[in-house]
């Protein structure tokens, strides 16, 4: 079955937003929702537009900001963000920045399945120079989505939203188990910045573990033979996890492989980013046979056995490290670093051992069971990538 398409802008009005108000005294508690290119994300994982930063009406007009009405669907049409190709359709009037595009539906268009075909026919093939990834709205405008009588938009945009709600439960799931972890680590040690429980805290991180960084690109190895072993860069460490989805090589002499080879257990932390990101890192696990790391993450290597590494994981990345890492770093342009010394002084808190042991069984019990969920997930992605496909195809 064929189905009729038509242009955007035969459709819908095809608009940007405004410039964002640099005061941030402008922005208020109450008011109505402003939403930036970062704001796409948390809202298509589920986020409330309540939550996002909120301006008067007051305020809106004195930066020619225009409202834009219920159910007009965004996206970014500029910067990284717009490689991410997240599309959202708005619960609530909205004031909206000038990254985004704003599409507002006609009557010949049902909201709902504008917002599910502009996620399939998503904009982001529009742009045409990925180094500096931006969509015209020209183009936008042009764009050809398929429209079937409204009668059919709506049995196909119930369908898909449907399916969309099973993913969102089981995305929530997933989340409050990452919740669980977090209450967990509080019930068992308290809070770890006022160390609440009176652990001992006499202990700096280098007392008790190895610290180095890891090998640097270009640097010279005076004839030496090398050959080519996977290395870790700071995209790969996130936050207790890793992600290796894009693992680099690097030739490395047999010395620089034996010193930098990563084994189970060690603590992997970046050593900058954005400040609010200070203290990231993920234990390894033997995730490659053989893989070493580049010089902006430092190892941490445990050389007593009075800490637990998972423990140790959850210490640096809680409240405590961040607080720590952010009165030491040194900042720039918004951009926070932490060198070896001050990560070496990292002030530990040491509970009793069996207790730190009770928190990785814990939390291994709380792991298995987010296998299961993202496995589960992943499945209710390919069914739904599979009925968005045949929806647009007329064979659904």
């Amino acid at each position: 079955m064929s189905i009729a398409t038509a242009s955007l802008g035969e459709i819908a009005e095809v608009a940007a937003g405004g410039g964002a108000p640099q005061d941030a005294d402008a922005f208020t508690a109450e008011g109505t929702p402003f939403i930036r290119a970062g704001s796409l994300n948390p809202l298509v994982n589920g986020a409330s537009e309540s939550t996002l930063e909120q301006l008067t009406d007051e305020v809106a007009k004195k930066h020619r900001l225009r409202k834009f009405p219920r159910d007009t669907v965004v996206f970014a049409k500029s910067g990284m963000s717009a490689t991410k190709g997240h599309v959202y359709r708005l619960r609530n009037e909205a004031y909206v920045v000038n990254h985004l595009a704003a599409i507002v539906p006609t009557k010949r268009v049902l909201p709902e399945f504008l917002e599910h075909s502009l996620r399939v026919f998503s904009p982001v093939r529009l742009i045409q120079d990925a180094a500096y990834p931006s969509v015209r709205l020209s183009d936008v405008a042009t764009m050809q989505i398929p429209l079937p009588p409204l009668a059919e938009q709506r049995r196909i945009a119930e369908v898909l939203d449907k399916a969309e709600a099973l993913r969102a439960k089981r995305r929530a799931a997933i989340a409050q188990l990452d919740s669980l972890t977090q209450s967990l680590f509080f019930d068992l040690f308290g809070d770890p910045v006022a160390n609440s429980k009176g652990w001992t805290d006499s202990k700096m991180l280098g007392d008790v573990a190895d610290i180095v960084s890891g090998i640097t690109k270009g640097r010279k190895v005076n004839g030496e033979a090398v050959r080519e072993v996977p290395y870790l860069a700071v995209v790969n460490v996130q936050d207790k996890s890793l992600n290796l989805d894009i693992l680099k090589m690097i030739e490395a002499t047999a010395r620089e492989i034996d010193h930098y080879k990563l084994i189970k257990n060690d603590l992997l932390l970046t050593e900058g980013g954005d400040p609010d990101k200070l203290g990231r890192g993920t234990l390894w696990n033997d995730e490659l046979p053989e893989c070493i790391h580049q010089n902006h993450i430092f190892r941490v290597r445990l050389t007593s056995s009075e800490i637990d590494p998972l423990f140790l994981n959850w210490l640096v990345g809680s409240q405590r490290g961040k607080k720590y890492f952010l009165r030491s770093a040194k900042q720039t342009t918004g951009i926070a670093s932490i060198n070896m010394t001050q990560l070496r002084s990292f002030p530990l808190l040491i509970p009793p051992l069996d207790l730190q042991h009770e928190f990785a069984r814990r939390v291994a019990a709380v792991e298995k069971l987010k296998t299961t969920q993202r496995a589960a997930l992943a499945e209710l992605d390919a069914l739904f990538a599979s009925l968005q496909h045949r929806a647009f195809r007329g064979e659904l």
